[in-house]
């Protein structure tokens, strides 16, 4: 203050940012985003046997479950009204071979976990992969011939995978494999199988990261791994790249779009969203659901607020939803805020 006049006032023109923020209920009615329970995805794990709920000692709070477990989780996440479960299995090592062949089985794991799941649960989503990594022995994405995937064998073998897969029940089959062309041929594949209604949620841009290590543990693949991915997956240097592929999936006709990891590519999201208007989803994926929980545990951050705030995060950079391991404890935490 000078005097009589206001200094603030005429530097801001009496615009003040803070009035919109003064009070709980004026910060209510302007939020720009929301999350909501509806927003989720939630991915699990499941394995072989029966009354199986095994840790992952890499990702507190989250289990590899055998099949009736998983119903019984995914009966509570539909209670919860979380629309969808992804499922990832993690088979015995002796179904493993260089090709991924028992992804072709009918009865196999995410199969019957499908089956399972709608049956017992029939108001719930089931969104299944069909990459290769589960089945191989080599922990690849792809049929590994000498030291190269081979781009149009693996398509192949997961276009006939898809078909098995919403034979048993899938709704939306996510591949997240990144071989070209995958989505087009998993598309006429379906429809010729007379499945029109299941849908492709497109890993559009599945950058090769450093944040999915305890993820292949919990599927059991990180002592396989020969090499890297890197001649499948996005350089996490290249934007435009990635929104040219994720153009190349939406030509060949995918559904929803997905971007993976989530956090440290908003950008991403962001770009996609407005390129192509289709729904966009991020992956929070395994390393940002650890080191989230590490820092908590320590007692570094508020774990709580900390999950939250990355969920909106991806809903501000244009997310229609988000997979995500904190799924669960969201939808709980929402319930009890009302």
């Amino acid at each position: 203050m000078t005097g009589s006049r206001n200094i603030v006032d005429e530097i801001t023109g009496h615009r003040r940012m803070r009035r919109n923020r003064k009070a709980d209920w004026t910060r209510r009615l302007v939020q720009e985003n929301r999350l909501t329970v509806d927003d989720l995805i939630w991915p699990a794990f499941v394995v072989p046997g029966t009354d199986v709920v095994d840790p992952v000692a890499a990702m507190p709070g989250v289990n590899r479950m055998s099949i009736d477990k998983l119903v019984e989780a995914a009966k509570e996440a539909a209670d919860l009204g979380i629309p969808a479960i992804a499922t990832f299995p993690n088979i015995d090592m002796a179904l493993r071979d260089e090709t991924g062949s028992h992804c072709l089985a009918a009865n196999n794991l995410i199969n019957e976990a499908t089956r399972a799941i709608k049956q017992a649960v029939p108001n719930i989503g089931v969104i299944t992969d069909v990459a290769l990594d589960p089945f191989t022995s080599h922990g690849h994405d792809g049929v590994l011939r000498g030291d190269v995937i081979v781009n149009d064998e693996t398509v192949e073998l997961v276009a006939r995978a898809a078909v098995i897969q919403a034979d048993a029940g899938s709704d939306i089959i996510a591949p997240s494999e990144m071989m070209d062309g995958r989505i087009g041929v998993i598309r006429r594949a379906l429809d010729e199988a007379g499945h029109q209604n299941v849908g492709i949620m497109a890993y559009a841009t599945k950058f090769a990261s450093a944040f999915y290590g305890p993820y292949r543990d919990a599927i059991g693949t990180g002592g396989l791994l020969k090499g890297d991915k890197k001649t499948y997956y996005i350089d996490p240097a290249n934007g435009t790249e990635a929104i040219r592929d994720a153009a190349l999936d939406v030509e060949e006709g995918a559904d929803t779009l997905m971007v993976k990891p989530g956090l440290p590519y908003l950008d991403i999201c962001w770009r996609m969203k407005e390129a192509f208007g289709l729904p966009v989803f991020a992956y929070q994926v395994s390393g940002e659901y650890s080191q989230i929980k590490a820092a908590a545990l320590n007692g570094w951050i508020d774990g709580d607020r900390v999950m939250l705030e990355t969920l909106l995060a991806f809903k501000r950079a244009g997310c229609d939803g988000i997979l995500s391991y904190f799924a669960m404890d969201v939808a709980r935490h929402l319930a009890k805020r009302g």
